[in-house]
């Protein structure tokens, strides 16, 4: 409820917020609004497919090394429960201790390859966001526009006729064509 009532108020501050400034703007000023769905302009732009890609390959390159590291465990887990039985006590303590440091450095494998993706996507990711931001504002000065929003959880609804995002998925994309 807390969660609800927070957004409304920012959706009514909002509100305000865009009527203060037609009011401000006046009669002979027209208030122009536009919004872009940044996420949809990463995943659709020629850069944005590629890095999406490149990830894809990172995500299935790591995921194949921690399958394999989770099959070596499983055989020496296997391998100490059969050989349980016949093995010293001192012989099981080995094994039962290099399968607990085989499991702590496949949990850190598992982490070290989480980060290394979330880093990755961050450093392919980032700049397309920086590149898109500076198309959507070129387009913005260049089309006097009053605001250009983000699509979100803010708009619930828009005409198609505000959605600027093939617009700036186009510019951006035409400097990468070269």
């Amino acid at each position: 409820m807390k969660v609800f009532f927070t957004g409304s108020v920012v959706v009514v501050s909002f509100v305000i917020s865009i009527l203060l400034i037609s009011s401000a703007y006046g009669a002979e000023k027209t208030l122009k609004i536009g919004y872009v769905d940044i996420q949809k302009a990463v995943n659709e732009s020629q850069a944005g497919q590629m890095a999406i890609k490149t990830m894809t390959d990172i995500m299935m390159a790591k995921q194949k090394s921690v399958e394999d590291k989770g099959k070596e465990i499983e055989k020496l887990k296997a391998e100490v429960e059969k050989q349980a039985a016949v093995l010293s006590p001192e012989a099981k303590k080995q094994k039962e201790e290099k399968l607990e440091k085989d499991w702590r450095d496949y949990q850190r494998m598992v982490r070290d390859s989480q980060e290394e993706v979330q880093k990755k996507e961050i450093e392919l990711i980032n700049p397309i966001i920086k590149g898109l931001r500076g198309i959507i504002k070129q387009i913005g000065e260049e089309e006097g526009y009053t605001i250009i929003l983000q699509k979100a959880d803010l708009i619930l609804y828009s005409s198609p006729a505000y959605d600027l995002t093939e617009k700036v998925i186009k510019r951006y994309d035409q400097p990468q064509k070269k």
